[in-house]
Parts: structure tokens; sequence; C-alpha cells
């Protein structure tokens, strides 16, 4: 089996750390011989950096990583794509919101395609999160002339050559699915299951994202538009 790298985000989340590490671990025993964790704390101030820290002593699969300030989810998890060695990604949030165990739903798909997307088929979320979802997605798609219905959803599998090849900027974590069909590699959505936090709280509000993620989408068409496209014909060589 192939070596995976698991990679999150961490903000102000000491509750849900262990249990995080606990599941994952679970999950990927069952089916992957070489793994690790790798954990990017982008600038936590409830105590999170002593538990990652404290369990990385007690664990060889576990990486942490510590901005000294927040940056932002893109920035953790470009930070995360760059460190991962895996030959396989798989991408989460901290939250537990996701099942690590749903790697092995997104699995088959990757001989195919080069990222398998998730999609949350029952969203868990209050009302307005839902809401909010459905519509940024649906004016991210209508922007960029994508497809993919859930482009939000933290739970996303990568072959390793697909992060490799990502140049992210601010706020770019919303397009990944996007991004990689702009750098020539094949996407698929497939349903995961989602479930309500059991600890914490979003620490995304609704209206905020909708507008950053407005102004982004425009950035990305015209990343989609300016994609250079070619097509080369060998000429004839004396030397043969």
């Amino acid at each position: 089996m192939e070596r995976i790298s698991v990679v999150a985000p961490v903000y102000n989340e000491k509750d849900n750390i262990s249990r995080f590490i606990e599941k994952v671990e679970n999950s990927l025993k069952k089916g992957f011989d070489s793994y690790e964790i790798i954990l990017v704390n982008d600038g936590s101030t409830d105590g999170s950096k002593e538990i990652l820290n404290e369990e990385a002593k007690k664990n060889g699969h576990v990486k942490v990583y510590h901005f000294t300030k927040n940056n932002g989810q893109t920035a953790a998890l470009d930070f995360a794509f760059k460190k991962a060695s895996g030959d396989l990604v798989l991408m989460m949030d901290s939250d537990l919101q996701t099942d690590p165990k749903d790697v092995y739903t997104l699995l088959p798909y990757i001989k195919e395609y080069d990222m398998v997307n998730g999609k949350r088929e029952t969203r868990e979320d209050g009302l307005k999160r839902k809401i909010s979802s459905i519509v940024g997605n649906s004016v991210r798609n209508y922007i960029t002339g994508d497809d993919i219905k859930d482009t939000g959803c933290p739970l996303k599998l990568f072959k390793k050559e697909v992060v490799k090849s990502f140049y992210l900027y601010e706020g770019m974590h919303r397009f990944l699915p996007t991004l990689a069909k702009i750098n020539g590699f094949k996407v698929v959505e497939i349903p995961v299951k989602h479930y309500d936090r059991e600890f914490g709280y979003s620490k995304y509000g609704v209206f905020n994202r909708l507008f950053k993620g407005l102004k982004d989408a425009f950035a990305v068409r015209w990343m989609k538009k300016r994609r250079l496209r070619y097509q080369v014909e060998m000429g004839e060589d004396k030397n043969v």
C-alpha cells in the first residue's frame, strides 16, 4: 500500500486534537503500512500548541508545526502540502466533522482520477451555514465555470503531484478542485459523511466567507481564462 500523508490545519481546537489524532490513526492502521499526520497550528491561543507538542512527543507518526501568528487556512494547507511526503495526501479539518474512515470511500477512485473531492450529502450545520454553503458554491461555480457541488468539503484525497503543483494565494483553499483542473488533473466528487461539532465552534462567519469567496472566484476565473494552451509537433531531425 502507498504511503499517505494526512494534513490538517489547527486553530483553537484544544478539545479535538487528541481525539482527531486517535481517530485518524485507527482508520489508517487498517489499510496503510506507512503514514504521517501533519498538523499545522495556525497561531492558536487556547493551548492547542502545548497539546500538539505532547502528541508529537509520544507518537512518531505525528508531525506538528507552529505558525508564529494566525495566517489563515490557505497558508496552513500550503505549508502542510509542502511538507507532505506521502504518495497520497488526505486533507481534513481537525474539528472531526468529517470521518477519517471515509478515506476508504475515496480511495478506489484515485486510480482513475488525480483528486477525489468529498461531497457532504447530509450537512449537520445550522441553517444559516447550510444556506451560505449552497449559495457560495453556486456563485463560485457560476463565476469559475466549474461543476463541483461542494468545493468547501474539507475531506479531499490527492495524488502527491496534485498538491505539489499548487501555487496558492490567500483564500485559494476554497478552489482546490478548480485549481487542480487548471493544472491539467482529473477530479471527481464522491459523497461522504458529515457530523455536527462536539467541541469548539466554527472560526468562519457566514457573510464574510461569502464576500471573500466572491472576490477570490473572479481571481480564479481570470487564472482559468489565462491558462497557457498549446500543441507541439515534432520537427524533422536530420540526426535520426
